[in-house]
């Protein structure tokens, strides 16, 4: 939106001047209930900050409808002068202490940002939760909106009857309806959260030593039948307990309650004391393991955030990366060695989802350093990225091979106790590791986190005519960088392990295992003279370095007879994401993935990797394989999953993916009749439990292929009159195959802003059907004569969906290229809408390169 943008420059000249004591804040929030459509409720702030010079000038951010008083050290200023677009500016402010007090009307939002007001269908009462991260604590009170300005809060609210209002301090019991908290630590604004509204609760307690910390859970109503407190307080404890050995620094809140909020943007935040998550995990259906294994990792990294992040805090967001890197790898490494957790195998699982995750990232166009440049928050709105999670932790994971894990831990608790309640950059946690594992990692920090892009790791043999190997050395590439990309190509220091695994009774069984550095274009492995040539050999065994990794020729062989042979996940997941890279790379053709699939997903035990490859597959044949062949090989597909789904265990966590994958996918009368009968009951699949969820995913894809129409969806939702229930009912209008329909959907989202977050993303999913090319054809030019002014004119979360979302993706041709260039060219497009065009551009180039090399197989 004009005129909210921050500099760095600007936050950090601020940052020079002000020091920031304490915020007081009192809300009204006593008309929720009843506020409609562009309600607002009273937001009066009052803030005391130290200013270094006399008469100075600066500003505080606020987005608000109106402001009626701003009130700077006892004199009344203008608003209708001082305040304009998203700051109130302060003139002649005093050395040392001054004092403001801004009075205003803040809007109550449906786009998941600032304060977000959703009324329940089932109950029909308004639900409340703030979501604050990168600049939306401003939309609910003045603030100083950057991350290095901490102070102290007091919230006061007010509000409707027999409400709770949770936030980072525990709750007071409320007195005529209004609820004082007590003053919180040190925090920056971002992690301040308020959540109001009828919520059910449930309370439990962490019990460490000598002390405790209470813990509470909730949702609203209409979802506490489903909620398994439970085994959320299970992973909670387990996390605790483990972090708090590993950091050695004690929880530094007063309680810790995790709230499942509705329509959420993201997948959790982790506000102090008061992390909010997207009320999709819990589960109103049943669901895999892997969606279980998924919610505990999130509910760790929120966790884990309570002291990287909240307690010690970046200076600004070019380190959002280590935030959000660090968060991710002590989730993931919790799930793996925590004493009693139920996903020993999270590595695989990383290996399988987040790396793949950022591999993609980190071959965009916008690719760019992990420590990136963040010049203002238009920057970091987009750079919530594969790079910024899963590329970093990837890294984080190979400096931690590269130091020790010991070591790391014990810098990482020198950092917290030198740190607490204050800000940093990346050389103050740097500093720390080098002191303790006697490393120098200015070189390792230069070109891991300092440059963009990703190495080839390459095996180099010579065997002897007896088939024992005379030589064997790493070979490491470095690419060039994507046209567009910022910086150079350069090699990195790696810290690897590699895996030297024979055919041992059908099983691939690992004999060998090698560490060490990898560094410069040739390292030479240390192999005794006289070795054996293993079956296979496994670069980055362990996934202990971040690369992409090939197989030499007689590995790959046996690897392409034999990948569900091995005895272990994560060797198995890095094989897989090894062939899918070399499918999106143009290397393998979509139709030998599609047959590498078959031949070895039955023999695949990990559910998350099986689901995985549901996804990959498909996504294969949509874009990857050969026009001329892709119906040949997507029936080819959907005959295997109704092949699979029938073979299945009933009742099984593969039952339930296979189901899945073919109500995806299914085609033909037959199979179509197949989801018709599931779902009004006159078919059944022994141990198939066609269950809410399970149902909507068979209504979606008949009305997808025309087999239901507004009757049938209608009928559906009134079994399911939720709000998951009017998701899924947009979704599938929006997916129904008419020129109507469409338009409905396109004008709904496009030329409207009426419609809440979700729903809007639920109408963009349901729009975009890969079937329906030549439908969606027209909406090529529509899109860009729409999309800059839609950027323009909406919110950042809302104006982002509608960007990547209905970007022509499924039109895969040069025509595409050649609008898209144009367009790029002529339109002007701010810094961030231009790298989301962009990077989608890069997907349509992708695809054609990949179905060149398909077509070529033939």
């Amino acid at each position: 939106m004009p005129g909210t943008n921050l500099t760095r420059d600007e936050a950090q000249r601020r940052a020079k001047l002000l020091s920031v004591d304490a915020y007081e804040i009192d809300l009204d929030l006593s008309g929720a209930q009843e506020a409609g459509e562009g309600g607002t409720y009273r937001s009066v702030t009052t803030v005391r900050f130290d200013a270094a010079e006399a008469g100075a000038e600066s500003f505080i951010d606020l987005v608000a409808p109106a402001v009626h008083e701003v009130v700077l050290n006892g004199e009344n200023l203008d608003p209708g002068t001082v305040f304009a677009d998203s700051r109130i500016a302060l003139p002649g402010l005093r050395e040392g202490r001054n004092e403001l007090k801004v009075v205003a009307d803040c809007a109550y939002t449906n786009t998941g940002e600032g304060l977000h007001r959703f009324v329940d269908p089932v109950d029909q009462q308004a639900y409340l939760y703030t979501q604050f991260e990168v600049p939306d604590a401003r939309r609910v009170f003045a603030s100083f909106e950057q991350p290095d300005l901490k102070a102290t809060f007091t919230f006061t609210v007010k509000a409707p009857e027999g409400w709770k209002v949770i936030s980072n301090s525990p709750a007071p019991e409320p007195v005529d309806n209004v609820w004082r908290f007590e003053t919180t630590p040190r925090i920056s604004t971002y992690i301040t959260a308020l959540i109001a509204g009828p919520y059910h609760s449930v309370h439990s307690t962490w019990e460490g030593e000598g002390r405790s910390v209470p813990l509470g859970i909730y949702c609203r109503p209409s979802l506490a039948e489903h909620l398994d407190a439970d085994a959320i307080f299970e992973v909670t404890r387990q996390g605790f307990d483990w972090f708090e050995e590993k950091f050695d620094y004690a929880y530094p809140f007063a309680k810790y309650d995790q709230l499942f909020v509705p329509e959420f943007n993201a997948g959790a935040m982790e506000n102090a004391g008061a992390v909010t998550i997207r009320d999709q995990y819990v589960f109103r259906s049943k669901v895999t393991d892997a969606a279980y294994e998924t919610r505990a990792e999130t509910i760790l990294h929120e966790l884990a955030h309570m002291w990287f992040g909240d307690l010690v805090t970046m200076e600004w967001w070019n380190d959002l990366w280590l935030n959000e890197s660090f968060a991710t790898y002590t989730s993931i490494a919790c799930q793996a060695h925590a004493p009693g957790s139920r996903w020993p195998h999270a590595w695989t699982t990383f290996a399988n989802s987040m790396k793949t995750w950022a591999y993609r990232q980190d071959q965009l166009p916008s690719t760019h350093p992990i420590m990136a440049e963040i010049r203002d928050l238009d920057d970091v709105l987009v750079n919530f990225d594969g790079i910024t999670y899963a590329k970093g932790a990837s890294v984080l994971k190979q400096l931690v091979a590269y130091v020790g894990m010991d070591e790391f831990f014990r810098g990482v608790q020198a950092y917290f106790k030198a740190h607490a309640f204050k800000n940093t950059r990346l050389s103050d946690l740097l500093g720390a590791l080098e002191e303790t594992s006697g490393r120098d990692l200015k070189t390792w920090s230069k070109a891991w986190l300092e440059t963009a892009g990703i190495n080839i790791l390459r095996p180099e043999l010579e065997v002897a005519g007896d088939g024992t190997l005379t030589s064997f050395a790493v070979r490491q590439e470095a690419p060039a960088l994507p046209a567009g990309a910022k910086g150079e190509p350069v090699l990195r220091p790696h810290r690897i392990a590699i895996g030297c695994y024979d055919l041992k009774d059908g099983k691939l069984v690992r004999t060998d295992r090698i560490e060490l550095d990898v560094d410069g274009e040739r390292t030479e492995v240390p192999f005794p003279a006289g070795t054996r040539r293993p079956d296979v050999i496994l670069l980055n065994d362990d996934d202990l370095s971040y690369a992409k990794v090939r197989l030499d020729e007689d590995s790959l062989r046996v690897v392409t007879e034999h990948l569900g042979d091995f005895t272990e996940s994560l060797p198995r997941a890095l094989c897989w994401a090894s062939a899918w890279d070399m499918t999106r790379d143009g290397e393998l053709p979509a139709r030998a993935y599609l047959d590498l699939v078959l031949s070895g997903i039955t023999k695949e035990s990990d559910i998350g990797v099986v689901q995985s490859l549901h996804r990959q597959v498909k996504l294969a044949l949509d874009l990857y394989a050969a026009p001329a062949w892709r119906e040949t090989g997507l029936a080819k597909w959907t005959e295997a999953t109704l092949e699979q789904l029938r073979a299945a265990a009933p009742g099984s966590d593969h039952q339930l993916a296979w189901a899945r994958a073919f109500a995806v996918a299914a085609r033909t009368d037959a199979q179509l009749d197949l989801l018709q009968g599931l779902l009004d009951g006159s078919q059944e699949i022994p141990g198939l439990a066609v269950d809410t969820e399970l149902r909507w995913a068979l209504v979606e894809r008949l009305a997808a292929t025309g087999r239901a129409d507004e009757k049938a969806i209608e009928a559906e939702l009134q079994r399911d009159r939720t709000s998951a229930g009017e998701r899924h009912a947009a979704a599938a209008r929006a997916s129904r195959p008419t020129p109507e329909a469409k338009a409905e959907a396109w004008a709904s989202v496009v030329e409207s802003d009426k419609l809440p977050n979700a729903v809007q993303e639920a109408v963009i999913g349901g729009f975009v059907q890969t079937d329906q090319r030549d439908l969606l054809a027209p909406y090529t030019e529509k899109y860009f004569a729409a999309v800059k002014r839609v950027w323009d004119s909406r919110s950042h979360e809302m104006a982002q969906q509608i960007a990547i979302g209905l970007y022509p993706a499924l039109q895969v041709s040069q025509e595409t290229l050649d609008a898209t260039d144009t367009w790029l060219a002529s339109a002007d497009p701010s810094a961030a809408l231009h790298r989301l065009v962009s990077e989608s551009r890069s997907g349509i180039e992708r695809a054609l390169k990949a179905q060149r090399a398909d077509e070529a197989a033939v």
